[in-house]
């Protein structure tokens, strides 16, 4: 087994939003980081020093680590010590007798690992950053390498270290936050561990790899069963005519009781879909987790029927979508609740949509507004996203629209 200061390269797979700021952080570190990417523009693009998403300082940090020499970006992976793999873990359709329809889709994971095995040699290290189905690490990673002939386990060591990062706060927490580590037995996570404690401030936290697979899982989860909880909360709410927001605020005041504030549904790249990764995988015994993402999932339809109610009480309506994003301040548009309530609401042609994402330049779908524009024209605010520019709408400058708020920021 190496040193831990002999793990020096670094070839990260995915320069998407967890591969390319843990690549630039590395490489500001002092590791010498080949990022590898499918996309030739994004490849491009991250050699001159830039970047093709939005994240604070994100920009900042690959043109440091770019113009240091430290960090590059290629289509091709290359020979180093340690392999990240940061690539995207969406659905596939599962067919009619899948409990729920919504499979996971492991083929980037697949695809990745077959890409770099040729590289990989004696007393390298591999680590799983996606987050993943149970059994991933152990059942696609390794079983993979070891199949190309790899001692998987003697002198290549595979590891699972979920990403616990939020948007928009993503460069602080890749160093600031615990990590959990896992590996497929106690020297891949030793390994792990030792290569993880050279730039995170965190406690880095041993494990198994299935368990630190669950880890992430079990966090993402739980949020989605609480969010459940308020989005269910508004609906009832709403039939009554009582103000969802006064009552959670009312409610948290008891020691004991902390609810989650409501939305359109629940978007971004974990949240709303980790939990069917379980589903999928134990069918039988997560009917509340299932219940909570059916809850969730259905939420962006209640919305547009509320829409479709206001609409029919004008001739031509016209409808402002506040927001597109999953969440606050950021451009992520993935799994997002908000952009596909857009889409619906144009589907239907419920009336002329007019949108405002402000961290966005501009969109394939969707003609873009300021917000002033948007809220002169329109008949209909549909407040989508808790953008920060948003708080400046306010309930007495809009007595003449109909306003449907699903983030209880218009008072």
């Amino acid at each position: 087994m190496k040193s831990a200061s002999e793990y020096q390269k670094v070839c990260v797979i995915g320069l998407g939003y967890i591969g390319l700021p843990t690549a630039s952080l590395l490489a500001t570190k002092g590791f010498e980081v080949v990022g590898v990417d499918i996309s030739q523009k994004v490849v491009n693009t991250i050699n001159q020093g830039e970047i093709h998403i939005v994240e604070p300082d994100l920009d900042i940090l690959v043109k440091s680590a770019v113009h240091s020499g430290n960090l590059s970006a290629s289509l091709e992976p290359c020979e180093a010590d340690v392999f990240i793999i940061a690539v995207p873990t969406p659905f596939k359709d599962g067919g009619p007798d899948h409990i729920s329809g919504k499979k996971p889709d492991l083929s980037y994971i697949d695809s990745a690992t077959k890409k770099i095995s040729p590289y990989i040699k004696a007393g390298d290290l591999v680590i799983l950053e996606s987050t993943s189905p149970v059994g991933t690490t152990d059942e696609v990673v390794a079983k993979i390498l070891k199949q190309a002939g790899h001692a998987i386990g003697e002198n290549v060591f595979v590891s699972h270290c979920p990403e616990r990062v939020l948007p928009g706060r993503i460069l602080i927490e890749l160093v600031e936050n615990d990590r959990v580590v896992g590996g497929i037995n106690e020297e891949s996570t030793k390994v792990t561990v030792n290569f993880y404690e050279r730039f995170v401030r965190g406690a880095v936290l041993a494990t198994t790899a299935k368990t630190a697979e669950m880890v992430k899982l079990t966090e993402n989860s739980s949020r989605d069963v609480q969010i459940a909880f308020a989005n269910e909360l508004s609906m009832i709410c709403e039939t009554e005519n009582i103000d969802t927001w006064e009552v959670i605020e009312l409610a948290n005041r008891h020691p004991r009781v902390n609810i989650l504030n409501p939305g359109p549904g629940v978007g971004g790249h974990c949240i709303a879909v980790d939990p069917w990764f379980i589903v999928d995988r134990s069918p039988e015994v997560s009917k509340l987790i299932r219940t909570a993402r059916e809850v969730n999932d259905a939420k962006p339809e209640w919305v547009i029927n509320r829409v479709v109610h206001c609409a029919n009480k004008f001739k031509d309506p016209i409808i402002a979508c506040l927001g597109l994003a999953f969440k606050a301040d950021v451009d992520d548009l993935r799994e997002s609740p908000a952009y596909n309530i857009a889409k619906e609401i144009q589907r239907k042609e419920i009336g002329r949509l007019i949108v405002c994402e402000p961290n966005l330049d501009d969109h394939c779908e969707f003609d873009l507004y300021e917000l002033d524009d948007v809220i002169e024209q329109a008949d209909i605010i549909l407040l989508l996203v808790d953008h920060k520019i948003f708080n400046r709408c306010k309930a007495s400058d809009l007595r003449e629209k109909l306003v449907i708020d699903t983030r209880g920021i218009i008072r």
